[in-house]
């Protein structure tokens, strides 16, 4: 029992690091998960993770607190860096309730309690269904537990200043943005084309009420193009799954130093 008593401030890191990934990490992060499975998902990990990993024993001193600094940070910033690429799923919706006319309709993300658009909150609850089917999130907190491969627990600081790491994350939010304009150029593409047509329209039929009859259709179309695009969707949520992945220990091995 002494012997352990020993082991307690490295475990208290190893929480800190897990528990400030749950904070900001997708699916987990959400209001409607309850924090008391958050907090206690978060320790009992934690506990597993002890036991797998060779802790050092470390004295309670001023370098302690840099190090649960430093564990936080390092939580924190992978759980961001992944919620930041499935963000791109918002962004896409973004743009295709812009042409669809469902701009001004946005609506509270219970899971964030933001606004967000109506197709992308469509597409990002589809989304998780699919990172829950592949055991997606199976693959996320394996990130966490093989980070410390990476980020020792007694590494005191992380090279969060080095020009590395900001061309990293700006790569990224570009990737992102790509794969944002990729997931909504079917639609939107379809949609342009039902505007030009519709001008068309307005232009050798003057009587007719282009404003009336121009929502609907657009309505109606976008709806049968997400049908016969469900495939490419599904492709590109692949993608995304597999970007957030690599990005995330692209992170860490740049913040290890490897």
């Amino acid at each position: 029992m002494l012997e352990w008593v020993n082991y307690f401030p490295a475990f208290l890191l190893v929480l800190t690091r897990v528990t400030a990934f749950f904070v900001t990490l997708p699916l987990f992060s959400y209001r409607n998960v309850p924090s008391t499975f958050k907090v206690g998902l978060g320790f009992f990990f934690a506990l597993v993770m002890s036991f797998s990993l060779d802790l050092p024993i470390i004295g309670i001193d001023g370098t302690y607190i840099l190090l649960v600094i430093k564990e936080l940070m390092v939580g924190l910033l992978i759980g961001l860096v992944a919620y930041m690429v499935l963000s791109a799923i918002q962004i896409a919706g973004g743009f295709i309730d812009f042409q669809m006319g469902f701009a001004i309709a946005n609506v509270i993300d219970p899971q964030t309690g933001i606004q967000s658009p109506i197709m992308g909150q469509f597409f990002y609850t589809f989304a998780l269904l699919l990172l829950l089917a592949v055991n997606g999130h199976h693959l996320m907190m394996d990130g966490i537990f093989y980070s410390y491969e990476m980020i020792a627990v007694t590494q005191a600081w992380i090279p969060l200043g080095e020009a590395q790491v900001f061309e990293f994350v700006l790569k990224t939010i570009n990737t992102m943005f790509v794969i944002a304009l990729q997931l909504a150029i079917p639609i939107v593409g379809v949609l342009f084309l039902v505007d030009v047509a519709l001008g068309i329209v307005a232009r050798t039929v003057p009587q007719l009420n282009v404003f009336v009859v121009g929502l609907p259709l657009k309505i109606g179309v976008s709806f049968i193009t997400i049908i016969f695009s469900l495939t490419i969707l599904f492709t590109l949520f692949y993608k995304l799954f597999e970007l957030m992945l690599y990005t995330m220990r692209g992170l860490l091995e740049l913040l290890g130093g490897i």
